[in-house]
């Protein structure tokens, strides 16, 4: 909402932590949020792929003093609960429409 009211720019606005993180790390955090119990597996014919991620988030805290107040593995983690809900309510809909 900060943004909305605050910038009206056409450049993109980063909204994040700010913080890098490599693709593996992220991967077995998301793995352990969800409680992924199956086999990750790393093709290593395409090592040149980006080994980690790192928002730029300068301009949010220029344009409309955004600083995210939220941990990174705490908002990913209300992120993946917002999304399972999400789904779950979706799959009723769905349900309920069909045996309508």
């Amino acid at each position: 909402m900060l943004a909305t009211r605050h910038y009206n720019g056409a450049e993109p606005v980063n909204l994040g932590a700010g913080r890098e993180i490599t693709i593996r790390d992220l991967v077995t955090l998301v793995a352990r949020l969800t409680g992924f119990r199956g086999e990750i597996v790393w093709d290593p014919s395409k090592p040149d792929g980006q080994p980690r991620r790192c928002l730029d988030v300068s301009r949010a805290e220029h344009e409309f003093n955004f600083r995210a107040a939220t941990d990174f593995e705490e908002g990913l983690r209300r992120t993946i609960q917002w999304y399972l809900a999400e789904r779950r309510a979706g799959a009723k809909l769905g349900a309920a429409a069909v045996s309508a």
